[in-house]
């Protein structure tokens, strides 16, 4: 199975959540229909990143990875982004 790390931006809390899946599309699905506590607040949120990894332990690290950066500029200036 595939995983992925996403980025999601709400425009009315002007946040990024970072997260991992296996399907992102379904995910912001998720995040938008308020299912997950943390996000419904900023609703609605826009995938801005998805980033592919070899598998789950790899999409978890590297979600550490962008969270432990706790920086906006890291994350406006990934790749692709």
């Amino acid at each position: 199975m595939e995983y992925y790390v996403y980025i999601l931006y709400s425009k009315s809390k002007d946040k990024h959540y970072i997260g991992y899946s296996s399907d992102p599309d379904s995910r912001l699905l998720e995040h938008n229909l308020g299912a997950t506590t943390s996000t419904r607040p900023g609703r609605p949120w826009i995938l801005v990143y998805v980033e592919k990894c070899s598998d789950k332990t790899a999409a978890i690290r590297r979600e550490r990875e962008i969270k432990k950066k706790k920086s906006r500029k890291y994350i406006e200036n990934l790749p692709g982004r």
